[in-house]
Formats: structure tokens, C-alpha cells, sequence
């Protein structure tokens, strides 16, 4: 369907088609939270570390959305609105994260400007739940107009079209503005024949605002920063991201005298021949021209930001990337690692620090799957006899060295040796050998009587978090976010007393949110931390919910309650074999045991949802309750940091088990059901699944 194709009146034919419109409305809601989520963090920095707070927000926002669907008022028309006061305020008050403290570490600024973040976290995530509120009522009254299945499908259409949408954009590096222009189109589209002026004031203020922050010279933006290059001295070009330094872009003589720690890695391995050199890291180019300076023959320069790739091809004055001994890889390291059948004399990581999570995460960053013990023994074996591995960092905290000192000794065998450029927070060179004698140290890590944190695992990979627990910052935020979000579903729904009657759904909601967690982190160990792999994960979870709502559409099964039973098995499966097991496979056969033990289990959870919402009696409060399992699900989604990740599976089939013990007297077999127990819902609920 061409949803632009223009009928006699000259009135879009969106405007008539509620098929159209429903799915377009969808389209919007998915695509707007994907932007804010992405955009947000870019301007204000505790959202790069804390991802799923305007996640979470946006299901806030949309279960109010859908708690007003027959409500009076009609929020839709505020919506643009809405979002163009979000947009003023986060430019307005942009935020640098205070990286003091020892128990989490963060990277960025030293100072700290802005609103105090006790302001501006409350103010955002009331203003975005806001936002998807207003969208949401207008996406749930289009839902009323047709069989909840049917509608439920329409929505998921809508919400793979969103992702795809945005992926494309983020893929060719289109900047805030494009973003903008997208969602006041639809919002215009959507808006006729009765649009007014303040709405067309607020898209048109809006796309303005971002445009004046899309042509400023020397940022760009990549899937995951906004890249800032600006000149700070003769020959030397500074790359912020997300307005936190990051890079230098210098040539190999200058940096010699300024850090000369990078140039250490080759003087440890004077007898080293360099004739296959992996960099991890390579950034802007700086640390693959060191290489070849130092005599290296052939380089795979491994770096997943392909923008801060291509500034470093265009300003490196060394243009090492140009260089035919250079093989470019556009990936994330450890993925790279993985797949890369080839053997390395001098293995290097060179500052491979994100400043960002992985999409919706709460605790996964890009690289932290780079520093798991199971990583350095990976790099140990693509080690060529006599090679090396280093790594290298603006290390901030003394336990955060000894960390990463402890795994090179369990993954080498051997104590590392340490060269330090200066005291807690200056650059520090852990090296260590294949074998003893490979690398000729300088002074070798001693860890004394001090306490040294464990090495992280794949199934924990928390190497910033110095401790097994819930930071005191998370908490107070995760506190702040469920009160707010009783508050705002007890003043919307009225009280919560109807809604015991669907606390199945309320379980239901929270199981689901810890598995979708589960299946994001398991691929982006198996496949990389990429924005295409996490785009491919959504895309994938979508189509696994859109291929249960069809099979609930035309098959009613006989025994619904013995779904619970394969749910079970199929957790089972997934919690018996570990996601590294998988990871020896090659990467069809990876993919495919990948994809089977993920979404089995989300395609029979998905089944289960809709027998059990084809007869509830009020969706609406059904909704409410399932809204509230999703909320309570994303914040049980810390305690990660405690059990690790493959543990969340047992807690999902813990909430899963609540459920059948709640619901099970509506899930009996066909004949045996009451009237009311095979009532047809009115409406069924969005699709939360980013």
C-alpha cells in the first residue's frame, strides 16, 4: 500500500485506510522511541550509561497511552507538542557526567554542567513518557476499531517498519535533523485534514532545533555518537564524542612525544618479526601507523564506529588506512576475534573504551565482552608461537588495572607486565607473552596484599563494575521510576483493586521484558555488539511475536494451557546450553542454533499471551497490569549484575510459573470455558519490545 497515493479530494489515502493509518501510527510510536533513545544520550551523558531510563519512560508512556484509549480527551494532537518542548529542554540543559567514584566507572568529564542530574533524569523521563503517552492514545484508538489480533498484527507491522526505518538511517549516518523531518512528516500525514496551527508551529520549531544541531561544523554522527572533530593545536585535531573527549588525531612524531607509552607494545618484542598485527581499537588510524612505523608487514585494523573510521581515513596525516598493508574490518573485536581464522604476532587493544551501552541495555557496553576471560584466552590462541598481546588505557581506577592484570595472568598463565605513564587515571600498558620470555618487561604487575576483583566473565561482563552489586545510583533511579510509574497508572486507571484480576498478565509482562534482555545480550556475544546485529535482534523478536499472533489468528488450540508446558522446555534448552558453547560453531551453524534457542521461547510466550488475551473482559486494565510486569521486568533486568545473565532465564520461568498458577483457570480446554471467559477483548495492547 503507497501511503502516499492521493485520492480525488486531495486527501492522502492514510487518512481513510484505518489498516493504513494503524500500522503508520505504529510506525511513529517505534520510531520516535528508537530516537530518543539514541539522540538523548548524545546530549545528555548519564543517558549513554543508562539507555533503558528513557526505555523504560517509554513504556511508561505508552501503557498511559493505552490506559486513555477511550478517554475523553484525546492527547494525540499534543503529541508534536510535546516532543518539541523535550527537544528545547535537552538542548538547553545538556549534562557532563561526574565520573567520581570508585564503586562504577564511567568515562567523561571530570566536571560536571547542567541542571543537577537529580533534575534533569526526572524532568526527561516524565517529558518522554509524556511524548509516548500522546502517541500511544492516538495508536490505541486506532487499535479499538478492530479485533484485537488482527489490530495486535497491524501494530507489529508498524513497529518492524519503525526499526528498519531508523536502521537505514542510522546506517548512511543521517544526522538528528533526518530523524526530525521524518516523524513531523508522518506526524503531518496523520494530523490532516484538522491540523492546527500550534501543531504545525511546534513540528515545524522542532525540525529547526535540530537542524541548528546537525550543521555545526565538524560534528557528524554514527550509529552510536555524535562525533565532534575541531582543530586544539598545530597539526592535531581533537574527536569528542557525545561532547566527551575520546581521540587525538596527530601524526606518529607528534604523539611519540607526547605518549610514548603507545610505542612500548614494540619495544617489549624487539625479536618480534610483526609479520600479522591485530589492532582492536583502531579508531582514527593513530595506533595502525604506529604499527607500521614500526616495521609491522600486514595490519587488520579492527574498528566498529565505521564514522570515526572514515574521519580517520580523511585527517590522519600518517593515512595509515590508506596504506596497502592495512586490511580494514568494520566490527566489533570480539566478534571479530571469533570468526578470524588467521594468527597474530602482536595482538593489541588499543583504548577500545564505548561511552555508550548497547541499545535498551542497562549495563552492556560495546566493548564488554573485550575484556572477559574468555576474550584474552581467544586472543591467546590466535597468538603465533613467540607472539604478543597488549593493551593499553586511560585507566581511572588502581583496581581497574589490577582487574585486567589478574585476567592476562589466568589467561596466560602468567603475571603481565605493567608500564604506567603516571598516577590513577594517566595511560597504563598491560603486555604479556604466549609463553615466558616473549615479551621482555620493563616491571611486572605485582599485586601485593591488595584486594583484586575477579576477572569478568561472558556471562557477567561488567568489567567497570568493581563489586557483585546494584550501584546506590541505579537504585534510587530504579526507585524514582516505580514510583512514578504508580502513581502515573493509579491517576490514569483509577484504582489498581480491578487489576488483581490479571495478575497473570502482570507476571507475563515482566517475564517477557527479562527474556527479550537475555536473547539482546546472547546475540551481541555470538554475533557482535554492532547496531545491525542489535537491529537484526529487535527485527527478529518482532517477527517471532507477528508469527505467534498469526498462528493465534487461525489455529484456537484445544489445550491452551499446555503451551506452559513446551514454554518450559524451551527455557530449559536455552539455560542448559550456555551462548559460548555456540561460539566454536561456524557461523551458519551458530546463527541457526542461535535463532532456535532464542526465539522458541519467545514465540510460545507470545502464543500464550494471546490465548490468554482473547478473552479477558477489560483490556485496558488488562494492559495496566501487563504494563506493570513490563516496568517491575525492567528493573529486575539489574539484577544482572548480581546472577549474570544466563540466571535471568530461571527467574523468567519463575514468572512465567506464577503466571499459570494465577491464570490457569483461563486457559481451559475448549468447551469447558464460562460466557465470560470467552468474551472477545475490544483492544489489545502496542507492541513494547525495543
Amino acid at each position: 500500500m503507497h501511503v502516499l497515493a492521493i485520492r480525488r479530494r486531495g486527501r492522502p489515502k492514510i487518512a481513510r485506510d484505518g489498516r493504513g493509518r494503524l500500522v503508520l501510527l505504529s510506525f511513529l510510536m517505534l520510531f520516535i522511541e528508537l530516537a530518543l533513545i539514541r539522540w538523548a544520550g548524545s546530549n545528555v551523558i548519564y543517558l549513554s550509561y543508562f539507555s533503558n531510563f528513557v526505555l523504560l519512560g517509554s513504556f511508561l508512556g505508552i501503557g498511559v497511552g493505552f490506559l486513555r484509549g477511550r478517554a475523553r480527551v484525546d492527547l494525540f494532537p499534543w503529541a508534536g507538542v510535546v516532543l518539541a518542548f523535550l527537544v528545547a529542554f535537552v538542548l538547553l540543559f545538556p549534562v557532563t557526567i561526574d565520573r567520581s567514584g570508585a564503586q562504577l566507572i564511567y568515562f567523561g568529564d571530570f566536571t560536571r554542567t547542567g541542571l543537577p542530574i537529580w533534575v534533569t533524569l526526572p524532568i526527561i523521563f516524565v517529558a518522554v513518557a509524556m511524548v509516548m503517552a500522546c502517541v500511544a492514545q492516538g495508536v490505541a484508538r486506532s487499535f479499538a476499531t478492530f479485533e484485537p489480533l488482527d489490530a495486535y498484527r497491524l501494530d507489529i507491522l508498524g513497529s518492524i517498519a519503525g526499526i528498519v526505518g531508523f536502521s537505514i538511517l542510522s546506517l548512511l549516518g543521517a544526522p538528528p535533523v533526518a530523524w526530525g523531518l521524518v516523524v513531523a512528516a508522518v506526524f503531518i500525514l496523520l494530523y490532516r485534514p484538522s491540523l492546527r496551527a500550534v501543531q504545525v508551529g511546534a513540528l515545524i520549531a522542532m525540525v529547526l532545533m535540530l537542524t541548528r544541531e546537525s550543521v555545526k561544523p565538524g560534528d557528524s554522527w554514527s550509529p552510536y555518537y555524535k562525533v565532534s572533530v575541531f582543530s586544539v593545536a598545530p597539526g592535531v585535531e581533537a574527536l569528542n564524542v557525545n561532547g566527551i573527549p575520546h581521540q587525538l588525531i596527530e601524526s606518529t612524531a607528534h604523539r611519540k612525544k607526547t605518549e610514548p607509552t603507545y610505542f612500548l607494545p614494540f619495544q617489549r618484542i624487539q625479536r618480534n618479526p610483526l609479520r600479522n598485527v591485530l589492532i582492536v581499537g583502531a579508531g582514527n588510524g593513530g595506533d595502525v601507523a604506529i604499527a607500521l612505523a614500526a616495521g609491522a608487514k600486514h595490519v587488520d585494523a579492527v574498528e566498529i564506529d565505521p564514522r570515526i573510521y572514515r574521519i580517520g581515513r580523511q585527517l590522519n596525516p600518517n593515512h595509515p588506512y590508506q596504506d596497502p598493508r592495512v586490511t580494514v574490518h568494520i566490527d566489533d573485536g570480539r566478534a571479530f576475534l571469533e570468526r578470524t581464522r588467521s594468527r597474530y604476532d602482536l595482538i593489541l587493544f588499543a583504548l577500545p573504551d564505548s561511552l555508550t551501552l548497547v541499545s535498551g541495555q542497562s549495563s552492556l557496553r560495546l566493548e564488554s565482552y573485550l575484556f572477559t576471560i574468555q576474550a584474552i584466552q581467544a586472543a591467546r590462541d590466535h597468538l603465533t608461537p613467540g607472539g604478543a598481546f597488549g593493551m593499553y588505557n586511560y585507566y581511572r581506577e588502581p583496581w581497574l588495572i589490577d582487574r585486567l592484570a589478574r585476567t592476562l595472568q589466568v589467561g596466560f598463565g602468567e603475571r603481565p607486565c605493567l608500564d604506567s605513564a603516571g598516577t590513577t587515571g594517566r595511560l597504563a600498558l598491560l603486555s604479556v607473552g604466549r609463553e615466558p620470555g616473549d615479551v621482555h618487561c620493563g616491571a611486572i604487575w605485582s599485586p601485593g596484599d591488595r584486594s583484586i576483583p575477579a576477572p569478568v566473565t561472558d556471562d557477567a561482563p561488567f568489567l567497570y563494575l568493581r563489586t557483585r552489586a546494584i550501584p546506590s545510583l541505579y537504585l534510587i533511579t530504579l526507585a524514582m521510576i516505580l514510583l512514578a510509574s504508580l502513581l502515573l497508572v493509579r491517576g490514569t486507571a483509577g484504582p489498581l483493586g480491578p487489576m488483581s484480576g490479571y495478575l497473570d498478565l502482570f507476571f507475563m509482562g515482566a517475564a517477557f521484558l527479562l527474556l527479550e534482555t537475555k536473547n539482546v545480550v546472547q546475540f551481541a556475544l555470538l554475533f557482535g555488539t554492532t547496531w545491525f546485529v542489535n537491529a537484526l535482534v529487535f527485527v527478529g523478536i518482532l517477527l517471532s511475536v507477528y508469527g505467534a499472533v498469526e498462528v493465534a489468528r487461525h489455529v484456537r488450540l484445544r489445550h491452551p494451557a499446555r503451551l506452559y508446558l513446551a514454554l518450559f522446555g524451551a527455557l530449559a534448552l536455552a539455560w542448559g546450553i550456555q551462548p559460548n558453547r555456540l561460539l566454536p560453531l561456524g557461523v551458519p551453524l551458530r546463527f541457526g542454533a542461535a535463532v532456535g534457542l532464542a526465539f522458541a521461547p519467545i514465540f510460545i510466550a507470545n502464543l500464550v499471551f494471546a490465548e490468554r488475551f482473547r478473552a479477558v473482559g477489560s483490556s485496558t486494565i488488562a494492559f495496566g497490569a501487563n504494563l506493570l510486569g513490563a516496568m517491575v521486568g525492567g528493573v529486575l533486568e539489574y539484577t544482572s549484575l548480581l546472577l549474570g545473565y544466563r540466571n535471568l532465564l530461571p527467574m523468567v520461568a519463575a514468572l512465567y510459573g506464577l503466571a499459570f498458577v494465577l491464570g490457569r483457570k483461563h486457559l481451559r480446554p475448549i468447551g469447558d470455558a464460562g460466557p465470560m471467559e470467552q468474551t472477545r477483548a475490544t483492544e489489545s495492547p502496542a507492541s513494547v519490545l525495543t
